[in-house]
């Protein structure tokens, strides 16, 4: 999903997971029965810079519509602008929930190191430990790529997304056609075993999606569950993260919800809108395919960087950051978050996802204290320009700054 202009492979990657994974077998949670789930009041004070880049990002760059909700203290604001559903023109609310592309990474990080800080394995062992004989293949070696390795993206391991076949399901009628077709995990590892790694395991950074379904098959593996059934357990039932959850097989999204909005990935401006609201997400799994809201998100996100989901060690592991490269600027990759620096100097830590329909970012302070979510209903439109604006004008105390970082950023590189 990423590290590239918006050329079709990289968008395709950067559909940050968004290209999914078989979903294994799943244990709905309260929020996949579907019934409205309101979110919390939203304070009217504060954050006017954050609205302006709102917006601007429908008036100026062609976003559908956009929200964004800033979560510090005990009353969380929330903005929006455009429309969840543009033949109504209903406005987003807070309870919408919306596809998360590759922020489903830090739920599928998450599980795995809580399994390592209860000793059922270590970053460490090899990925031909726990799934022998799957990593194999011009050049793939499971016995030379570590846990940790999957994590923080410095396996090697050719990205799925990336192939060419499983491009042709992603982009154009191609699309259209592949939208409700299911794929298991085994299925996208052997796509991605066709092709030569990109590097050695440890000697480079690249994103790749398939480092996650690696990741959520090794959760399996180790529980004995699937990673849905874990991921409620470990995470969203104990957090009461109601509107989150793991769609399975479902094409559509339970309850209150935007309209999600896409060009299939074609670079044409003139291309047309197409309403893709409905797709099976098996394609992208544990890289790509959970559902929530941005109040959510921010609990999510705020109890993991205040410590409360994992252990001392596994939580170090977690922000410990390599480099990425041709990427999104000024940004490190940990365990299944991204650290990146503001150009007020302030250093957020979160993931970004995008997925067709779909384009969502949340960060946060290292401690935890304030987070903010942001999503975008239509994929065709400047995700890092909008969504760094965002932060900038969030987690930064001049409007001055947050401007200087637009004529900084690349055109559109999708996560």
């Amino acid at each position: 999903m990423f590290r590239r202009p918006i050329t079709v492979p990289a968008l395709i990657a950067g559909i940050s997971a968004m290209v999914m994974a078989a979903v294994m077998t799943m244990v709905v949670s309260p929020a996949a029965s579907g019934a409205p789930v309101e979110g919390p009041a939203a304070s009217v004070q504060g954050n006017d810079a954050v609205q302006r880049v709102l917006d601007r990002a429908v008036s100026g760059r062609g976003a559908p519509g956009i929200l964004a909700e800033v979560s510090a203290g005990n009353v969380p604001w929330f903005g929006t602008a455009g429309f969840a559903d543009t033949a109504t023109e209903r406005k987003r609310q807070p309870f919408d929930r919306y596809r998360i592309g590759s922020a489903t990474k830090t739920f599928t990080a998450t599980v795995l190191l809580q399994l390592a800080g209860e000793g059922k394995l270590r970053l460490d062992d090899t990925v031909e430990k726990w799934l022998p004989g799957v990593v194999k293949g011009n050049g793939h070696d499971g016995s030379k790529i570590t846990v940790r390795q999957l994590l923080n993206h410095t396996s090697g391991v050719f990205s799925y997304t990336n192939d060419p076949d499983m491009m042709a399901r992603l982009v154009g009628q191609g699309f259209l056609d592949h939208r409700y077709d299911s794929m298991r995990p085994g299925e996208l590892v052997a796509l991605a075993m066709k092709h030569a790694p990109d590097f050695a395991p440890g000697t480079s950074w690249a994103y790749s999606n398939t480092n996650y379904i690696l990741a959520g098959m090794i959760v399996e593996r180790v529980s004995g569950r699937s990673l849905a059934t874990e991921v409620n357990r470990r995470i969203t039932s104990p957090l009461g993260l109601v509107n989150t959850y793991v769609p399975g097989e479902s094409a559509t999204i339970n309850g209150p919800h935007a309209r999600h909005y896409s060009k299939l990935l074609l670079t044409d401006p003139a291309a047309p809108v197409h309403d893709v609201t409905d797709m099976n997400t098996t394609s992208a799994g544990a890289a790509g395919n959970m559902i929530s809201t941005s109040g959510d998100l921010n609990r999510f996100y705020s109890a993991l960087l205040g410590g409360r989901l994992l252990p001392a060690a596994q939580q170090k592991e977690m922000f410990t950051t390599v480099p990425t490269k041709n990427w999104i600027p000024d940004t490190g990759y940990g365990l299944g978050v991204i650290s990146q620096k503001l150009s007020c100097g302030v250093q957020v830590w979160g993931h970004v996802g995008t997925i067709h329909g779909s384009q969502s970012w949340t960060m946060g302070l290292r401690d935890g204290a304030k987070t903010v979510s942001t999503n975008v209903n239509g994929d065709w439109v400047d995700q890092v320009g909008i969504s760094v604006d965002v932060m900038q004008a969030a987690f930064c105390p001049t409007a001055r700054q947050a401007a200087a970082t637009r004529s900084t950023i690349r055109p559109l590189q999708l996560l």
